[in-house]
């Protein structure tokens, strides 16, 4: 990860901190899921548009969500590395190496609990 992804990283944490803290001491009036669908005014979401406190929260919320997709994406490996040439790797090891080949190649010339009989 390079200085651009350190960046990301730490604005990111800062993000996270401030969205615990500001959905923390936002006060609870009752205007929960519940509000939306039994609520006395005639509007969709309730009487109030919102004040500071539920703004900044979905500022920071959007900017979560921007910069979780930025560290994604400043995280990328090549396409020649990570999880997929991983798998090549091994699909070609165990193709050579195949246990099942082995173990039925092994026990083609005993007969098992018959040879314990005898």
């Amino acid at each position: 990860m390079g200085v651009l992804g350190i960046v990301l990283l730490v604005f990111f944490i800062i993000v996270a901190i401030l969205l615990v803290f500001l959905i923390l001491i936002q006060d609870e009036e009752g205007d929960g899921l519940g509000g939306i669908f039994t609520g006395g005014s005639s509007s969709a979401f309730g009487s109030r548009s919102g004040n500071i406190l539920t703004r900044a929260t979905s500022v920071l919320g959007a900017l979560f969500l921007m910069l979780s997709l930025g560290l994604a994406l400043a995280s990328k490996s090549d396409s020649g590395s990570g999880v997929e040439a991983a798998g090549r790797q091994l699909s070609t090891e165990s193709s050579a190496n195949n246990w099942v080949d082995e173990e039925t190649s092994g026990d083609s010339g005993q007969s098992g609990t018959t040879d314990a009989a005898e």
